[in-house]
């Protein structure tokens, strides 16, 4: 076979995505990505006016862009967002599991509640939607890419001052979810691989932000700066298309370089 050209491998001509926490933020950029590289874009979260709105966006931008509000933290809901994508859609082939939440409170006296909301929504939503996509999509059709997103919180511990065990929890296990799902799944041609974001100026984000000082989360950072509206881009793209074909099971920091000082 004649090696194809790098336009060709990033080329998403064809394919549909379903991106969850779509609506905004990180998840509308990496729905932005893919949809400029040629995929059919299906955003999903919770709120229908912003959903619309986003489509919209996207929709102007010449991307093909719908919306199914769903709370991906809710079985029932999860099963209705699966089947109503490949009715209106067809057959799923990218899913990034994006919707996520986060919960501030000091480990002694975190309440349980918000335990459970966090991780319902962070590692048990993206095992059912990964589950009823798989099953119903990409298993039978022997192919697929799905993106978890993860965070560099999935790295190590968080200084005092941030007191957010239950997402630093819930991420780490989406980075061994990742690699658990691929080693079970490649043998179908499914790739499952994982993105850990640093600190960009997000609706979750802002409140640590605002806290802490911009400057010095900037200075915390190698390249003395935060994520922005296209630093997910490259790598979501990547991973979603042929060009990251012989990749699975792996997670990359878009960070600036502050998990490798965290490394180091």
């Amino acid at each position: 076979m004649k090696a194809r050209s790098v336009q060709q491998l990033f080329d998403l001509s064809g394919r549909t995505a379903l991106v969850t926490g779509g609506s905004r933020g990180l998840g509308l950029q990496m729905a932005r990505a893919l949809g400029e590289a040629g995929a059919r874009i299906m955003l999903a979260s919770r709120k229908a006016e912003e959903l619309e709105q986003a489509a919209a966006e996207l929709q102007a931008a010449d991307i093909d862009a719908r919306w199914v509000a769903a709370d991906c933290a809710q079985e029932a809901d999860i099963q209705r967002l699966a089947s109503e994508t490949l009715q209106r859609m067809g057959e799923v082939d990218i899913l990034v599991n994006n919707a996520g939440a986060s919960w501030g409170a000091p480990a002694e006296d975190h309440p349980l509640a918000a335990w459970d909301k966090v991780m319902n929504l962070n590692v048990r939503g993206y095992f059912l939607l990964s589950q009823a996509l798989g099953k119903a999509s990409m298993i039978p059709r022997g192919k697929g890419a799905i993106i978890n997103l993860a965070s560099i919180a999935a790295l190590g511990g968080n200084p005092l001052a941030m007191k957010t065990i239950a997402y630093n929890t819930s991420k780490g296990a989406v980075l061994n979810f990742t690699r658990a799902l691929a080693g079970e799944w490649g043998h179908y041609g499914i790739r499952v691989n994982a993105i850990c974001p640093g600190f960009f100026r997000t609706k979750m984000a802002s409140v640590l932000i605002d806290t802490v000082g911009e400057d010095k989360m900037k200075a915390g950072a190698p390249l003395g700066r935060l994520g922005d509206d296209e630093d997910l881009k490259g790598l979501t793209l990547l991973y979603a298309s042929d060009a990251g074909k012989h990749i699975t099971g792996q997670w990359m920091a878009v960070d600036g370089g502050v998990s490798a000082i965290i490394a180091a």
